[in-house]
């Protein structure tokens, strides 16, 4: 137990500057089993992980407990506050929970009601998931939140319904296709919109030792912008291919190949681009970057955030 004293629970397991590391890393907190757990033992492994930080491990405690506990943490709690996260907002809860979504609006678009309706389940889904793992710095109203969500929901709806009756007479192929279409686009509103405080305020930026330089705009824009990318691309092999497979699965049960293609895509996507994003001081704003080089000189080339997932 000696060499556990100095246990650093913060250090990542694999190397998150690698997108193998960071898939890796993903894989292990995405684990949707960890959901079944109850809030007592979530509450235990953070108080675990807490008691490590502290430099004070419990007697007779395992290197491998500590992993462990500190995954159920990384699962389970917000990385800016420390707070449990709501369940379905969860990355951990984004396989069978996107699962049956995906699976409904794929199986249920050729009727407006059913695709209102399903679009309409998939983006409250969706503003919730992106409220949960905002960067918590930056705090946001619940008329901003109402708003951010009425105008991603009219999004997708407005894709899909116009698509649906554009591609009345089209191929069922592409009709299957309009899902993913009103999904993305959906994307690209409702994310900006839900984290609009950061692009408005800026997100805060620190050092590579973590102390806080000041609040960047364009910072929030480049992570806001890998977010948008990684949740695209986490829904387009599933929206994209199983489309096809479903033609001949029509009879047969095609959630079961969405769980296989989010079981791998969640972490993948989660995985395209670091967790701690990075930026270069001369990309900064024009006030920031002076500010950081009248302090620190060309001793901070860099400065690092939580983009969010």
């Amino acid at each position: 137990m000696e060499a556990l004293k100095g246990f650093d629970i913060d250090a990542p397991r694999w190397d998150q500057s690698t997108f193998m590391g960071r898939l890796k890393h993903f894989f292990n907190i995405t684990d949707c089993r960890t959901v079944l757990l109850p809030d007592s033992r979530l509450d235990e492994a953070k108080a675990l992980v807490e008691s490590c930080r502290a430099g004070s491990v419990p007697p007779g405690t395992t290197e491998e407990q500590l992993h462990y506990a500190k995954k159920l943490y990384d699962s389970a709690f917000h990385p800016d506050t420390g707070d449990r996260m709501n369940l379905i907002g969860r990355m951990s809860f984004q396989v069978p929970g996107g699962m049956a979504i995906t699976g409904f609006m794929l199986q249920f678009y050729r009727t407006v009601p059913a695709v209102v309706f399903w679009q309409w389940v998939n983006q409250s889904f969706n503003a919730l998931v992106n409220y949960t793992n905002r960067n918590a710095a930056s705090p946001i109203t619940p008329k901003q939140i109402g708003v951010a969500y009425v105008t991603a929901t009219s999004t997708a709806l407005a894709t899909a319904v116009g698509l649906n009756l554009y591609t009345k007479k089209a191929p069922p192929l592409v009709a299957r296709w309009v899902p993913f279409a009103a999904v993305a686009a959906a994307n690209c509103v409702n994310i900006p919109m839900m984290r609009q405080q950061e692009i408005l305020n800026g997100i805060a930026v620190t050092d590579e030792d973590g102390n806080q330089l000041g609040h960047s705009r364009k910072a929030a824009v480049k992570g806001i912008t890998q977010v948008v990318i990684s949740r695209v691309t986490m829904a387009a092999p599933g929206m994209i291919i199983l489309p096809i497979i479903m033609q001949r699965l029509e009879k047969y049960r095609f959630m079961q190949v969405s769980m296989m293609f989010l079981i791998f895509m969640v972490p993948a996507a989660c995985s395209l681009f670091p967790q701690r994003c990075s930026m270069a001081v001369s990309k900064l704003e024009p006030e920031l970057r002076e500010s950081i080089i009248s302090q620190y000189g060309d001793r901070v080339s860099y400065v690092y955030f939580n983009k969010g997932l």
